[in-house]
């Protein structure tokens, strides 16, 4: 049986064509859509490591300008915490009651790269390029990542 002349329809072939061209736009688009998503992840990691340092860093001037001292500074810290936690738990202010601490982070962020809060650490003490902590204090952070990052270099690195 035949058609109506005025009858529209799709033939099988139409139908096929059309779906061999969005399957050639979606393989197209879908590697753009990948390197988006690690290029937010990796801006990310940046802004992270960022905070961190300066996290670090207004540690290290509180205690060169008499604010943090006592017990909450270790003898061979070189003024660095001990720890990451510190900086989210806070220290007593020198002179302040103990209900007034001075913090400098709200919470250790997550890497983005590996999934958790778990940060590479190193010491003053540490090469610059050392992989391994000394536990004494936190100079520096990088993330555990060994991953290449778009531009070529990986992730411990940054």
């Amino acid at each position: 049986m035949r058609g109506r002349p005025g009858q529209r329809g799709v033939t099988y072939l139409e139908l096929v064509a059309t779906a061999a061209i969005l399957v050639i736009l979606a393989s197209a688009i879908l590697p753009l859509g990948r390197v988006a998503i690690q290029r937010t992840r990796e801006l990310e990691l940046r802004r992270d490591l960022r905070n961190l340092r300066e996290a670090i860093n207004r540690y290290k001037n509180a205690v060169d300008q008499g604010q943090i001292g006592g017990t909450d500074v270790k003898v061979g810290s070189e003024g660095y915490p001990p720890d990451l936690e510190i900086l989210v738990k806070g220290v007593n202010r020198v002179g302040a009651t103990a209900d007034r601490k001075l913090k400098f982070l709200r919470r250790i962020p997550v890497d983005p790269m590996t999934g958790t809060k778990e940060w590479g650490l190193r010491c003053y003490q540490d090469e610059p390029e050392s992989s391994s902590w000394c536990g004494e204090n936190v100079w520096d952070v990088y993330s555990k990542s060994t991953a290449k990052a778009l531009d070529g270099t990986t992730y411990n690195t940054w």
